[in-house]
Formats: C-alpha cells, structure tokens, sequence
C-alpha cells in the first residue's frame, strides 16, 4: 500500500483510475445520446401518422403545422419519463449510499442498472417499426428505470474515492469519458440516415437503419460495465484512499465545515439551493435543446437527419476541449467563475442560434435544404460553454456533504435536472403549438440560460480550495 499523501504533500489525482471510473459515464451518454436523438422522432412519426391518417412523406410535404401540433404529445411522453427521474434518482442514490457487499456499495446498481437496460434498449425501435406506441412507451419506462438505477451510483462513485480538491479536475476526465460515449453513438447515427427511414413508405422501411444503433448502445454499454467491474475494486479503494479524503474535507471550497452529527448550516444550505436552481434553469434550456434539435433540422431547416449528427459531432469536439481546461481554468479563477463564463457563452451561442433560417435548396436532395454554416458555429461555442458548467457544478454540490451522503446529494443533483426536464419538453411543446415556429427553440433555450446565468451569478459564492498539486508524466499513470 502507497504512503498516504500528508498537509505537505498535497494531493495527487490518479488520472488512470479516474479514466477507469468514467467508463461508467460512457455508458450513461451512450445511451442517452441514442435515446435523445431517435426517440423524439419516432414518437413525432408515429402521433402524426395517427392523428392525420397520412404518411410521414406526405406529413412533411404538406402542412407543417401538423407536425408542431404533435409535439405538446411527444413533450408530455419525454415529461412523464423524467417525472419518474426525479422521484427515481434520490432513491437510488440514498439506497446506494447505505448498501454494504463485497462488490461495493455502487457496483450492484450499476450492474443490474446496466444489463437490464441493455437487454430492453433495442426493443423502442421494434415496437416503433410495428407502429406499437403503447409497447414502445413502455419500454422507454423499463429503460428508464433501470437506467436510473445505473446512473446515481454510477455518478457517485468518483466523489466517492477523489478527494473534494480534485473533483472538478476528475470531472473533466469523467465527462471527456462521457462524450466518448456520446460520440460512439454519433458516428453510428451519421451513417444511418433517420429521415430516409421516416419518409419512406412503410412497406419500404428497413427495420435494421433504426435497429443497429441501439444494438450497438446495449453491447458498448455492457463492456463499459464489466471493464469498470473488473478494474475498481471499491471496498480496497475506500480503505486505501481515508487519509487522503480526510485531507481533501479540511481543504474543501466551501463557507462552513460539513459535520455529519450538526444540522447542514446556513451558509452550506444557501449554496446548495442557488445552485440547484441556476441547475434547474440552464437544464430547462439544455434538454429543450436535447429534445428536440432532431425534429427542428428534419421539419424546420429541412436537412437530413446525418446533419444532426454532424451537429452534434462539432459541439461534442468542443466540449471535449473545455472539459480539459476546466479544472485548470477553476483552479485559477474558482468555479463559479467558471461557471458563470460558461452560461455567458452559450448565451452567445443561442442568440447567433436564433437568427439561422433555412439556406438554398440543394440539387437532386428532394427537396431537401442545405445545412447552415453558422449553426455550427452556434453549436461549437454552446458545446465549450457548457462543457464549463457541467466540469464545475457537480463537484460543487458534493462538495457540500461528507463521504457518507454522496449518494443522496447526487441525487439532489439530478432532481433538480430531471425536474427541468420534467417541464420543459411540455412547456416547449405548447409553446410550438402557439407559435407555430421552430425557430422558439432557440429564442427559449437562450431566455433560459440568462436566467440561470443571474441567479447563478447572484447568489453562488466563489470560494477557491486551497492549492493541491498533481501528479505529471508517469507518476499521472501509476496504478493502485
């Protein structure tokens, strides 16, 4: 066993073990990345197939207003999916932060989490393809609470074993991991063309172009799992790592110590909750975005469906930069700089977002218009801006708690996100229908993100942790 690190030596952060734990966040957007992309679309198609009795080609030939006035429907189905989130997420965080085995006490959730997802995954688009909306809802809510299951304790397990320090810079690997994830199911739709499956005949669609890319999520998902099994021993790191976690809580940036036998205090308690509302606000605008991108490319800029992917590709590239200077950049300035710099830029971005219209038809496409040049500009400064504001505020919500309820305020975390998520899609879908305007999208984002950029900006404190070294060149890669 390594000499535990002393007040003189600082602390070091383990950037192979910390690349290791992100598999568990690879698995996470993986999954949410496919979900996010396809799901929406298939339940526009199916809705708007139903309630006008025509075809998805003669639905986006005809009135566009037809397709808007389904998204109220589509937005309460993605609601009613993050309701049970919200009530899901704090459960399981709590119920994980009390589980004792010799496995851990997250790896059981992220195992079962996992192959139960990974087994249901690939079912939403079957039942889609045989226009079965009752079978494809209910998958979606399998999928989702077992993915819930996954996801807490999945997320819980780097604060768990970094010390407080050392999270925003763990972060940052933790969600570069992430993106990878996200990127794994990002080349995978840029081959497989949605809106060539959606405007096709239903005698002429091919079950496999909407089949593969959930395969291939469920089998990347259950090798991510099994790596982050077979490399984190959780019990051995807890017991190896009480030195170092007791030096990181008395270096913690944070007003008033925690003490776990104390009342959370005042000061701790007004942290939290301008965070988990500025929290609230930019998920509002973030998962709007998420929603329902896929839909405003195919219905309002008119472009094939690979033009999302292409989209994503740019802010996700993006975001994989900013997560590897945003723990440096908090060191400097802390991280409610941080933060708040971020929310300024995605501001930025919507606001060049909200004024890209539909470019010249290109030749021989059906019809099909020719992708912006400037939303990908847009996508690339929101990508780098967010990227700021994931990296800093989770690590600054667990930083309010001690090694014993990491679980339970991760679970804080993701209500106060799933909650957004909850309202926006419905908010956003009754929006569209009294508008009668995709261009809403980016105008409601970017109302959002200013907002959460003043209360973050208001109410949060920035208080700086104490220095903390880290480890260089081949010490960065030492094992355990």
């Amino acid at each position: 066993m390594k000499k535990a690190n002393t007040p003189a030596d600082g602390l070091k952060l383990n950037y192979k073990r910390t690349f290791l734990i992100g598999f568990a966040f690879f698995g996470i957007l993986l999954l949410w990345q496919v979900y996010d992309s396809w799901c929406p679309t298939f339940l526009t198609d199916i809705f708007a197939r139903r309630m006008y009795d025509l075809s998805s080609a003669e639905l986006k030939a005809g009135d566009p207003g037809k397709i808007l006035n389904v998204q109220w429907i589509v937005g309460i189905i993605m609601a009613c999916d993050n309701l049970a989130a919200l009530i899901l997420l704090p459960i399981f965080g709590s119920l994980s932060d009390r589980t004792k085995t010799p496995i851990g006490k997250r790896m059981p959730f992220i195992l079962v989490g996992t192959f139960v997802s990974a087994v249901a995954f690939p079912f939403i688009p079957l039942f889609f393809h045989y226009n079965n909306v009752a079978g494809m809802v209910a998958i979606m809510a399998v999928v989702l609470f077992f993915m819930m299951m996954y996801r807490n304790p999945a997320v819980a397990l780097m604060p768990d074993i970094t010390p407080k320090p050392l999270r925003a810079r763990a972060n940052g690997i933790i969600n570069i991991m992430g993106y990878f994830g996200g990127a794994a199911a990002t080349v995978l739709g840029l081959f497989l063309v949605l809106s060539e499956y959606i405007n096709s005949p239903d005698e002429a669609r091919n079950l496999w172009v909407i089949e593969i890319p959930f395969i291939a999520a469920s089998v990347l998902m259950v090798i991510s799992a099994m790596v982050l099994f077979f490399t984190i021993k959780e019990n051995k790191l807890a017991e190896e790592l009480k030195d170092d976690m007791a030096l990181g809580e008395q270096m913690a940036a944070i007003e008033t110590p925690v003490d776990d036998s104390a009342p959370m205090s005042k000061a701790n308690k007004r942290m939290l909750l301008a965070i988990l509302g500025a929290e609230f606000l930019w998920f509002m605008a973030d998962n709007a975005l998420n929603t329902y991108i896929g839909n405003y490319v195919i219905y309002y800029l008119n472009a094939a469906s690979n033009s999302t992917m292409l989209l994503i590709i740019a802010g996700g590239l993006a975001s994989v930069i900013g997560f590897a200077v945003a723990g440096s950049i908090a060191d400097r300035i802390g991280r409610k700089m941080t933060v708040s710099g971020g929310l300024a830029m995605t501001v930025a971005g919507l606001i060049l977002m909200s004024f890209i219209t539909p470019t010249g038809i290109v030749t021989g496409t059906r019809g099909e218009f020719s992708f912006p040049a400037l939303i990908y500009v847009s996508a690339v400064i929101r990508g780098f801006g967010m990227s700021l504001v994931h990296n800093c505020s989770f690590p600054m919500v667990v930083e309010l708690c001690s090694g014993n309820k990491i679980g339970k305020f991760t679970g804080y975390y993701y209500a106060s996100s799933m909650s957004a998520q909850t309202v926006t899609p419905v908010l956003l879908g009754f929006v569209f229908t009294a508008t009668g305007a995709w261009r809403a999208l980016p105008i409601y984002a970017c109302c959002m993100f200013a907002l959460s950029f003043v209360v973050f900006t208001a109410l949060v404190k920035n208080i700086k942790a104490k220095k903390v070294s880290n480890t260089h060149g081949l010490e960065a890669i030492e094992g355990d």
